[in-house]
C-alpha cells in the first residue's frame, strides 16, 4: 500500500470513530449523564476532529507539490607515477551536483569541486551554477556560470566516471587549447529534423577569457577560461555549438566563438577566436571519439605583449568493451601545439578498465609523452584511478 492509500484508510478510520463518538454523546445527553461525562465526551470529539484535519492536510501535501530536489555528483581517487622518485597518491576529489527544480519551468543546477592539493590544503571551486528556464520542449535559457559548449570533452566527458582514461587529452586541460567555462547567458536545446535525424544546439554570450602574461610580462603565456564575473575590456564573447545526429549512435559537432580581448595599458583590443570540431560514433561494443580545437589571439602593435599566440589540439580515442567480461580496453592519441615550445606535447595513452557498473569504474593506464626534453611534458606517466558517479 502506498502513502496515499494509507492516508485515505487512516481518514476513513478516524471519520468512523468520530461518528461513533458523536452517537455516544447523543445517547449520553438523552440519558442521565453527568456534566463531567458530557464534557469529557465533547473533548474527545474535538481531539478527533483535529486529528482528521491534520491527516487530510498530510494527504494534500502528497497530492500537490511544486518542487523537486536531487543530489548527484561523482568522486575519484588516484595514484600516479612520473618516475621512480615521484610515486604518490595524487588525487582525492569530490564533486557534488545539486538540482532544484520548480515544476517544469525552472531548474537550478550547480557543481562544486572539493579536492586535496599537494600541500594538504583543501581546494573548493564552483565548477558551474546556472538558473535554467525551460521555455518549451526544445529550448532552455540558462544564466550564470556554465561549462564551455565548445566541443564535447569539457562539457560532457571530463568527470572521472565518464572519462575512459584518468587524464585529459593533451591540450584539453586548464589554460590550454580548449576553453573551460563561461559566465553569461546561454540558449540551448535540441529537436528532430528531416527523416529520423536529430540536432542539438547551444549559443551563448559571456564575459570571455583573460590573457595571462609570462613572468617577464612581455609575452602572452596562456588564455584563462575559467569563467569570470569581471570584464575589464568591456568586450563580450559570442559563440556556440551545433551537433548533428544523421543516424543513431553518430554525432558530428561544429563549434566556435569570437570576440575581442585587451590587456591593461593597451590603447585598443585584439581579435580572439576559437574553432572546434567533434565526432562520436558507436558500433556494437566499439566507441570512437575525436575532437579538434584551436584558440587564437592576434598581435597588437605597441602592447607590452605585441605578438599573437595560437593553441591547437586534437585527439582520437577508440574504446572496446571485452564482453562478456567487465573489462574495457581504451587507447588515445593526442597532440597539443602552441607558440611556446615547452607546452607542446604528443601523447599515446593506453588503458584497461574494470566496470563494476555503469557508474563505477577502476582504471589502469600508461601515458607515453613526447615533449620538450627536461620538462614535465616529456615525462611518461602511470595512473591508477577509481571513479564513482552517483
Amino acid at each position: 500500500m502506498d502513502d496515499t492509500e494509507s492516508l485515505k484508510a487512516r481518514i476513513e478510520t478516524l471519520e468512523k470513530q468520530l461518528s461513533e463518538v458523536k452517537e455516544l454523546l447523543k445517547k449520553q445527553v438523552e440519558t442521565t449523564a453527568t456534566k463531567e461525562e458530557v464534557k469529557a465526551v465533547k473533548k474527545e470529539v474535538e481531539v478527533a476532529k483535529k486529528e482528521v484535519e491534520v491527516t487530510k492536510s498530510q494527504q494534500d501535501e502528497w497530492k500537490f507539490y511544486d518542487s523537486t530536489v536531487h543530489l548527484g555528483g561523482y568522486a575519484q581517487v588516484g595514484y600516479a607515477s612520473d618516475d621512480p622518485a615521484n610515486d604518490r597518491f595524487n588525487q582525492v576529489q569530490y564533486s557534488p551536483i545539486f538540482h532544484y527544480q520548480y515544476k517544469d519551468l525552472i531548474l537550478l543546477e550547480s557543481e562544486f569541486e572539493v579536492e586535496i592539493e599537494g600541500d594538504g590544503e583543501t581546494h573548493l571551486a564552483l565548477e558551474y551554477l546556472t538558473i535554467d528556464w525551460f521555455m518549451n520542449d526544445y529550448m532552455a535559457l540558462s544564466a550564470g556560470k556554465f561549462l564551455s559548449p565548445i566541443g564535447q570533452f569539457r562539457q560532457n566527458l571530463h568527470p572521472g566516471w565518464i572519462n575512459k582514461l584518468p587524464s585529459a587529452p593533451s591540450g584539453f586541460g586548464h589554460d590550454q587549447a580548449a576553453p573551460v567555462a563561461d559566465v553569461g547567458v546561454q540558449l540551448r536545446g535540441g529537436a528532430p529534423f528531416g527523416n529520423n535525424m536529430q540536432a542539438n544546439y547551444a549559443v551563448f554570450v559571456s564575459n570571455g577569457p583573460i590573457l595571462e602574461l609570462n613572468e617577464d610580462g612581455d609575452e602572452i603565456e596562456a588564455i584563462e577560461t575559467e569563467g569570470f564575473t569581471s570584464d575589464d575590456d568591456d568586450n563580450k564573447l559570442f559563440g556556440g555549438r551545433i551537433g548533428f545526429l544523421p543516424i543513431p549512435n553518430v554525432e558530428i559537432g561544429i563549434s566556435g566563438a569570437f570576440g575581442e580581448l585587451g590587456l591593461p595599458g593597451d590603447t585598443g583590443d585584439r581579435d580572439y577566436d576559437v574553432l572546434g570540431f567533434d565526432l562520436f560514433a558507436r558500433w556494437r561494443n566499439l566507441d570512437l571519439r575525436g575532437e579538434y580545437v584551436k584558440q587564437e589571439v592576434d598581435g597588437f602593435a605597441g602592447s607590452v605583449a605585441e605578438e599573437g599566440q595560437e593553441w591547437e589540439a586534437w585527439y582520437i580515442q577508440p574504446s572496446y568493451k571485452l564482453l562478456p567480461t567487465k573489462l574495457e580496453a581504451v587507447a588515445r592519441y593526442s597532440d597539443f601545439d602552441s607558440t611556446h615550445a615547452d607546452q607542446d606535447q604528443q601523447q599515446w595513452a593506453l588503458g584497461l578498465n574494470y566496470l563494476f557498473s555503469a557508474n563505477a569504474i577502476a582504471k589502469f593506464a600508461y601515458e607515453f609523452n613526447d615533449g620538450l626534453t627536461g620538462t614535465d611534458t616529456d615525462e611518461d606517466r602511470l595512473f591508477l584511478q577509481f571513479a564513482y558517479g552517483f
